[in-house]
């Protein structure tokens, strides 16, 4: 492990060290050295911890970048060795050594401290960084005379590190140890009786080196005497230690300080050169010193997170080998080159968008290998995110949301945490973290329009889309699918759903059957879209189809009533003005708007000059007198046309008679029929028809006549009786000319019962007036005597029997020229023709005579 790690280790062990109790905070001790698989310790007993939250929370060892020896059994809750630990290799001389480690765990989030202590065991002997010393002694030196010998170097520390040294043999010799400041000894070679070389030019001894181990292990270095003459003064520095301090990072070849030693001799022996010791590898090259100047300089790199300050062994030395030893401390500043290091305890998956708020999303642990204010540590997030900061301890950070998520404002957030420390110039580091908000259905589908409208022409094709409705769902993925479904209505009665459907996928409308625009106007129905989601949201939006008509019904006629081989014919007098209206064509088009608006034109006339039709009244007049040239029947052909695209017509014919008198028109109207074809079997049931009539008739007659002659005689033998009886009067009809345009002779009295059918007119004929009136006093009651009576009986005798025979003759006369009319019409001219009959005989004309 190098020094950069060991020097982390440290700082984790003394930050976490402050951590408190508010993470959990748990320690254990073990020796180094232990064998894979060794139990640490019960880590879910001693935290209090379930074996199913371990299991659950996805519990894990969190060690940062160093190596991982500790691993955690989630099934046994306990800390077991992962690799061999040598605490020489994690810790090197620092002391305390120990692992600091954090147990996390997810939903919710915890963590908890671990620090693992590593004892020490010793398995390093000392050993000396030199493999052998050899000095030149003058015989001439003292006893007294100092050598400096390499300090022997232990990697195990406290008791099982260096105890004691000692010398073999020692005639010549004694050890001499001094105590250092940073707890080494230093070792001294001290001459303890004036060497002769004439005896002994060399001498050999053997240093040996012991720790403090059960059982001790030690070290041996043979040093080498070599015995000279003269020089027998050593140098002697000025100062036995110097201290000095240097910026880490600082330039190669910064001055350190300056040693400075003296020696006694002159010429060559006085001489003095500086050397700096080998005692350990870690100032090997760091520091460098002028030997002939004793000036220290830097030659490499510092660094305040590794090495904290450094102790140089400068040794004065002259030609004679004599030498003297001062030592060099250098202390390193520490100055802010490192930047917080920012580590994701645990990346957040997918967050849903309905947390609430205040929820911990994730744990971030910033770390500044630097010291003091240097390594002070703040961290913060980008402005415009629904989370912040809040931190938990020393340099841990929790990550919770600081305001509702809405997946469909913003789908992803690009959280940046930037951690800075308070050295000058700060220092920082950021990282993102990029969130994705998972998505909850809390949309329910929207219309593109808050109603829908559409048309379309009557007499569709079935199943013909109209038109689509759309709806968007904010939502994701399924939350956003959306499917369309027709709510149950009815119009007119009938299920819409029998009129349209909708395609549940795409929204399109289509229609089921052929509309007709005469039978429904328009379809109103609502349409709903659902999502997806579960529980499903939806909306729903009025539809309304507008049905537009096509001109696909010709004008009906209404009048006149064309009946097959029927004749309708309208009665023109010749004496009318200019401007008469014969008749009116009436007809309507069930088609709506200008497919409905009808216009009238005369196809076909007998006679174009004489009439006209009204474009768009319909009205037949003449337009100039009627003439004596003038055919009495005319035959009109009008085309009643609407106004569609393209436009349909229907064809009406009337029959117009040119007459001043009835019987013209009778003898003018069976031409109109001339050309007609039919059947025998006609011709016999409407001759069987007027045979029954008749004598349906003739019987009515006599029954009347016999009920009347009998109470005839009755009210005579009353009267011959004497009895005082009032005078029934007698009020012959007067029958009015109708109009002054009737078409008989004005000396009759007729009642002309017409309608818009000429085969349902009838008339009524009577008696001129002067044979039908009476004188009969003002108050219609007057007293008669006996035989005013008698003889007014008697001409009522006479008259009834007189006007009887007339009705008879007129009522032949009639059905004569009615027979004559109907041979050829078809059998609906049967009604006609009977209903007036037993109008006016049975209602009518007899009644006149016998009503009383």
């Amino acid at each position: 492990m190098s020094e950069r790690t060991m020097a982390r280790q440290v700082l984790l062990f003394i930050w976490f060290l402050s951590l408190g109790s508010a993470l959990g905070q748990i320690s254990y001790s073990i020796p180094e050295e232990m064998a894979k698989g060794s139990l640490v310790g019960n880590i879910a007993q001693d935290l209090g911890l379930d074996l199913k939250r371990l299991k659950s929370g996805k519990a894990r060892v969190y060690t940062g970048d160093s190596a991982e020896y500790i691993e955690l059994n989630k099934d046994r809750g306990v800390l077991l060795i992962k690799e061999r630990i040598d605490r020489e290799a994690l810790c090197g001389q620092t002391t305390p050594c120990a692992l600091h480690l954090q147990i996390t765990l997810e939903n919710p989030m915890e963590f908890y401290s671990v620090t693992i202590e590593i004892e020490d065991v010793n398995d390093n002997a000392p050993v000396f960084t030199v493999k052998e010393i050899k000095f030149d002694i003058s015989e001439s030196s003292l006893a007294g005379a100092k050598f400096v010998l390499g300090r022997a170097v232990d990697d195990d520390v406290g008791i099982n590190g260096v105890q004691s040294y000692s010398l073999h043999p020692a005639h010549n010799f004694v050890l001499n140890t001094q105590d250092l400041p940073d707890g080494s000894k230093n070792v001294e070679l001290i001459l303890q009786k004036p060497l002769d070389r004439e005896k002994q030019e060399h001498i050999s001894l053997l240093l040996t080196v012991v720790d403090g181990g059960d059982p001790p292990m030690s070290g041996t270095m043979p040093i080498v005497i070599t015995v000279e003459d003269a020089n027998d003064n050593a140098p002697v520095c000025f100062l036995p230690v110097y201290k000095t301090s240097i910026a880490e990072n600082s330039p190669k070849g910064t001055i350190l300080t300056t040693v400075k030693a003296s020696d006694a001799d002159q010429g060559q022996n006085g001489k003095v050169e500086y050397y700096i010791l080998k005692s350990s590898g870690v100032t090997t090259n760091l520091f460098e010193i002028d030997k002939n100047g004793g000036v220290l300089r830097l030659s490499g790199d510092t660094d305040y997170e590794r090495v904290k300050h450094y102790q140089i062994d400068v040794q004065a030395r002259d030609p004679g080998r004599h030498s003297d030893t001062c030592k060099v401390i250098v202390d390193v500043i520490d100055v802010n080159d490192n930047k917080p290091v920012i580590n994701i305890m645990s990346k957040p998956s997918a967050l849903s968008e309905d947390l609430k708020v205040g929820t911990v999303v994730t744990m971030l642990n910033a770390l500044d290998l630097d010291s003091g204010e240097n390594g002070k540590v703040h961290c913060s997030i980008n402005d415009n995110v629904p989370f912040t900061l809040k931190p938990t301890a020393n340099n841990f950070f929790s990550l919770v949301t600081d305001g509702d998520l809405d997946r469909e404002r913003e789908a992803e957030f690009n959280v940046s945490v930037t951690c800075a420390d308070e050295g000058v110039p700060s220092l920082s580091s950021s990282v993102t973290l990029s969130l994705q908000i998972s998505d909850v259905n809390d949309n329910a589908p929207v219309f593109e329009k808050s109603s829908y409208e559409a048309s379309v022409q009557e007499n569709n094709t079935p199943g013909v889309s109209i038109f689509t409705v759309r709806a968007r769902d904010a939502d994701f993925n399924q939350n956003a699918r959306v499917s369309y479904i027709l709510e149950d209505s009815s119009v007119n009665g009938v299920p819409v759903s029998s009129l349209v459907s909708v395609s549940a996928d795409s929204g399109v409308i289509h229609a089921v059957r052929s509309f007709d625009y005469e039978q429904i106007k328009n379809v109103q129905f609502r349409v709903k879209a659902q999502d997806g989601g579960s529980p499903p949201l939806s909306s729903n939006v009025s539809v309304k189809i507008i049905i537009q008509d096509q001109n696909d019904n010709a004008p009906q006629v209404l009048y006149p009533v064309q009946s097959g081989g029927s004749v309708v014919a309208e009665i023109v007098p010749r004496s009318a003005d200019v401007g008469y209206l014969v008749t009116k064509v009436v007809a309507v088009d069930v088609d709506s708007g200008q497919n409905a608006w009808l216009s009238y034109k005369l196809q076909k006339a007998t006679d174009r000059a004489l009439f006209e039709v009204g474009l768009q009244n319909g009205e037949i007049r003449t337009v100039r007198q009627v003439t004596d040239k003038d055919a009495v029947k005319q035959r009109l052909a009008v085309v009643v046309e609407d106004n569609g695209q393209p436009s349909r017509s229907a064809t009406v014919n009337v029959n117009v008679a040119l007459a001043d008198s009835f019987p013209e028109v009778l003898s003018e109207f069976t031409d109109f029929t001339h050309d007609k074809e039919y059947n025998d079997n006609l011709t016999f049931y409407l001759v069987l028809a007027l045979a029954v009539v008749s004598f349906l008739f003739i019987v009515s007659i006599i029954a009347i006549l016999s009920v009347k002659c009998y109470r005839w005689r009755r009210e005579r033998m009353f009267y011959k009786s004497g009895a005082n009886l009032p005078v029934i009067p007698y009020y012959p009809p007067l029958y009015a000319d109708v109009g002054g345009t009737g078409t008989l002779q004005h000396v009759y009295n007729y009642d002309v019962c017409r309608t818009t059918d000429s085969r349902k007119s009838d008339l009524k004929f009577v008696r001129p007036y002067s044979e039908r009136i009476i004188s009969l006093d003002t108050s219609g009651t007057q007293s008669l005597t006996n035989a005013q009576r008698e003889k007014l009986v008697e001409n009522l005798d006479d008259q009834v029997r007189t006007d009887a025979l007339r009705f008879v003759a007129m009522y032949i006369f009639f059905v004569f020229n009615r027979w004559l009319l109907l041979v050829n019409a078809n059998i609906i001219d049967i009604v006609f023709m009977i209903t007036p009959l037993l109008q006016f005989s049975l209602f009518s004309c007899p009644k006149n005579y016998f009503g009383h």
